[in-house]
């Protein structure tokens, strides 16, 4: 059973590298719809974009054990999920940097 899980764990770990870069360009992805909110430009496309990756995120993160980030993205999800009030924009902001922060803290 333990070398069933090791397997399991060298796994996820080789997968876990494997999707880096798609992981990055997903942030990415946030980062700048967050930043476009803020500035006031976030156009219908960037929001269902932005919408798109952070429920693949809430999806894929937790395999992962990337709890904290599977949190993070759902609550990015649903504030994503119709335009956002003004008021909620700087929300958008602290939750993609709090994602980039919660994956990769160093």
């Amino acid at each position: 059973m333990k070398n069933e899980e090791a397997q399991i764990g060298t796994l996820l770990a080789n997968l876990w590298e494997r999707s880096l870069p798609t992981l990055h360009e997903r942030l990415n992805i946030l980062d700048r719809a967050a930043l476009e909110g803020i500035s006031g430009n976030l156009s219908e496309t960037s929001r269902i974009e932005a919408l798109n990756v952070a429920h693949k995120l809430s999806g894929t993160l937790g395999m992962f054990g990337r709890h904290q980030g599977t949190e993070i993205a759902r609550e990015m999800e649903q504030l994503l999920s119709a335009p956002i009030p003004a008021a909620a924009l700087p929300r958008l902001v602290t939750l993609a940097a709090s994602l980039r922060q919660a994956l990769f803290p160093n």
